[in-house]
């Protein structure tokens, strides 16, 4: 097996993600391009996006992460904008899709269209997000997109699976239609469901922080293999469990949170920085396929499907935030009133993704008695154009739309405050113990001790307020980033000396890593007190 175009994948497109991070492009967009650019130079390996890959072992880890990162809390609040996008707006796009391009290609069947309707229907979880958090998105909209992007997979995968049923000629009727999709729903939702208790106390009870993060490795493709093994959403099951999981991450012990923030990041940067890489990189696949469909026609006919994707979200998200309100009194009282603003940056965040190139890869060549399948190869066509068109003119221009909307973005200073109050209200706790464990005298400690636990106690509740002051005058920083940068320079300076009496002999590598450890969780402290 030649692993070398998969080294080349990963180390091109996590360079090309680091290089987006120096520029105002997100980094899903300079990938896809770059991927665009690259797909037919001279000795670029030939990616071919397959989806018994994508789907059991790339979409599970990504919608783990990005579950366990979602507040359960939230998602509870925003759950009917959330359903009425991941479940309404999904159903709602695979037949209004499916019916104009039933309509507009022509010997293309209404089914086929209709699976082609089902494979564009999901926006993607990782690219509208990523733009959201970087332009400051106000928080409620953040967690309506989260939130849709965790579910409307599952929507997808079996509204494509009942249309492919109907499109091969295996008697798929509407009631059945609606009885996968339930089963599908429900069966995901119990396997995660009956997982995530058991999974959490496994996790709770081993004392070694890699045994943990082992098991934190395997979770995603555990819940997605068990629900798929039974017919289910294999997508709703680790969505549940990692809600659940992130939910009660403050149950872990310190080293295993520590240790699993930093893998899932790394993983989840390979696995995002490759999969929008592969997109760019299937232009060659999808344009060898095209055949018949070649010229003019398949031009006109992306750009017109392209524009009923962006209407058909635009139709779906006004009627599905304004009509609610208006029919129920009870939902008036109980959720805030949305602007019109705030509808308009929902309809224009529905990037397509990988997830969609993956389903239509999916899609069987041939149908009973070994006929091909209408119109596939168009289908793979149009789908590619779908998520580069969307990423590329959406994806580009949704910052820029944010900045001219002028939309209220997060409340650093309300935020700072809400932070400040807790850890008041955490030291306060905090000290009542420590009094009340020094008048044990089993516990009694030397003064000067005594008194650094509760030094370390009140700058950690201090260093919150200070980033409410106002900043140095000279060099423009906050008490607490001086405090920060202090830190780290005397604690370089300490770890010159240990590489010095290291290099001098005076002591070993072993226990040069013991104490480079120790300041590395001194200056790990240091920044997360003020961060």
């Amino acid at each position: 097996m030649d692993v070398m175009p998969l080294l080349l994948l990963v180390a091109g497109s996590a360079a090309v993600a680091g290089a987006a991070r120096r520029t105002p492009v997100p980094a899903p967009l300079l990938l896809v391009a770059a991927g665009l650019a690259l797909s037919y130079a001279p000795g670029v390996p030939d990616y071919h996006l397959d989806p018994h890959v994508v789907l059991p072992l790339v979409l599970p880890p990504l919608l783990y992460t990005a579950a366990v990162d979602s507040s359960y809390l939230d998602l509870r609040a925003q759950l009917r904008p959330v359903a009425l996008l991941s479940v309404g707006y999904v159903l709602f796009a695979t037949f209004a899709v499916g019916w104009a391009a039933y309509l507009l290609v022509p010997d293309l069947p209404l089914t086929a269209a209709l699976v082609l309707g089902a494979v564009v229907a999901p926006p993607d979880a990782v690219a509208a997000t990523a733009i959201a958090r970087r332009v400051g998105l106000p928080s409620r909209i953040t967690t309506i997109l989260q939130g849709e992007s965790l579910v409307n997979d599952a929507t997808a995968i079996t509204a494509y699976r009942v249309a492919v049923a109907a499109a091969v000629g295996e008697g798929a009727s509407w009631a059945g239609g609606i009885g996968e999709f339930l089963l599908a729903a429900i069966g995901g939702i119990g396997i995660g469901l009956l997982l995530m208790v058991p999974i959490h106390w496994l996790r709770t009870h081993l004392k070694e922080a890699l045994l943990q993060n082992t098991l934190s490795l395997l979770i995603p493709f555990v819940a997605y293999g068990v629900a798929e093994q039974v017919h289910a959403s294999g997508v709703l099951a680790v969505v549940v469990v990692a809600l659940y999981l992130g939910h009660r991450a403050w149950e872990v012990d310190f080293a295993t949170r520590l240790q699993e923030e930093a893998v899932w990041k790394m993983v989840a940067f390979v696995l995002e920085s490759s999969v929008f890489a592969l997109i760019g990189l299937q232009l060659p696949v999808v344009l060898r396929g095209l055949g018949e469909y070649e010229g003019v026609d398949a031009a006109w006919y992306a750009v017109v499907l392209f524009l009923v994707v962006v209407v058909t979200r635009f139709v779906w998200v006004y009627p599905a935030t304004f009509l609610p309100r208006m029919l129920s009194a009870r939902i008036r009282k109980r959720e805030d009133n949305p602007t019109w603003k705030g509808a308009f940056v929902i309809s224009w965040a529905g990037m397509r993704g990988v997830v969609s190139l993956a389903i239509a890869f999916s899609i069987p060549v041939t149908m009973e008695g070994d006929a091909p399948f209408p119109g596939r190869n168009l289908i793979l066509f149009l789908t590619f154009t779908t998520v580069i068109g969307t990423l590329v003119v959406q994806g580009l221009s949704l910052p820029a739309l944010i900045h001219v909307l002028k939309l209220p973005g997060r409340d650093q200073q309300a935020e700072t405050l809400a932070e400040a109050n807790a850890q008041a209200q955490a030291s306060r706790a905090a000290e009542q113990r420590l009094d009340e464990l020094l008048s044990d005298e089993r516990n009694a400690l030397p003064g000067p001790l005594a008194d650094r636990l509760r030094t370390v106690l009140e700058r950690r509740r201090n260093s919150v307020w200070e980033r409410l002051g106002q900043p140095n005058p000279i060099t423009g920083e906050t008490t607490d980033d001086t405090y920060r940068r202090l830190s780290r320079e005397m604690i370089g300076a300490e770890r010159e000396v240990f590489v010095k009496l290291r290099d001098m002999r005076y002591i070993d590598d072993e226990m040069l890593r013991t104490l480079l450890r120790r300041l590395d969780l001194e200056e790990a402290a240091a920044y997360r007190e003020t961060a």
